[in-house]
């Protein structure tokens, strides 16, 4: 029984350690705690500390930035489950999302998910850039956080791009392969961009490798530390207050 005690003691000596480096605080039972609690939380400081009531109604924002996180992480969460029955080959590729649309248990709607959340997420964007444009929220001193939308729309549309040529199918090889020969006419750098996103000179293996590493891992990175800077200059900056 001593052997069994002490050994129940150390394993819950061991989770309370764990907690108490996951919750830095107890309960709020005390004003001293709730205020340190308060402003040691993360999520009670994403917006300014002052914002008036008009800048945050409904039918001023939209909430079209919070729609498109919350697609971003749909889209995320969606890609990852989709990553574990797709393999990146033009021998395979078209028949792994055959296999997802009527094969994988609940493979079809996932991959649904997947292509809506995108489609969804290009449109909020664009809504949520054309808002801020129209209301006046991009002047000072929030001008670099408009440069940091304004990436984050390309990254966006530069998502939905590379994520259309991965089905492999007639429709989105000939896609890609108009869409990058039109860059191909861009001044001095056109040939040579063209040839790093396809790898040669015709859309084949390079291409589709190099589209599903930008679409998979570059690119939603680099969304990812852009939103970061972007929600940290909203909680700095502050919301504005229209035209």
């Amino acid at each position: 029984m001593t052997v069994i005690r002490a050994a129940l003691d150390e394993m819950f000596a061991v989770i309370g350690q764990m907690v108490g480096s996951v919750f830095r605080h107890g309960l709020p039972l005390t004003d001293k705690i709730a205020a340190r609690t308060a402003l040691t939380n993360f999520f009670l400081h994403i917006h300014p500390v002052r914002v008036r009531r008009s800048w945050i109604r409904m039918s001023y924002t939209l909430c079209l930035g919070g729609l498109s996180f919350f697609l971003f992480i749909v889209l995320t969460v969606t890609g990852l489950f989709l990553m574990f029955y797709y393999v990146p080959s033009t021998h395979t590729a078209y028949q792994d999302m055959r296999d997802l649309q009527f094969v994988v248990a609940f493979g079809g709607v996932i991959r649904n998910m997947h292509r809506w959340a995108a489609h969804a997420m290009v449109i909020t964007v664009w809504l949520h850039m054309a808002r801020v444009f129209l209301t006046g929220a991009y002047k000072k001193p929030r001008e670099f956080n408009w440069g940091v939308g304004t990436l984050l729309l390309l990254i966006t549309l530069l998502l939905s791009f590379t994520g259309y040529l991965l089905p492999w199918d007639q429709l989105s090889i000939w896609a890609v392969t108009v869409g990058t020969n039109m860059a191909k006419y861009a001044p001095i750098a056109g040939p040579y961009t063209r040839y790093l996103l396809i790898g040669g000179r015709v859309v084949g293996d390079n291409a589709l490798l190099r589209f599903y590493v930008l679409h998979v891992v570059g690119l939603p990175l680099a969304a990812f530390l852009l939103m970061v800077v972007h929600f940290w200059r909203v909680r700095k900056d502050g919301f504005s207050g229209g035209l």
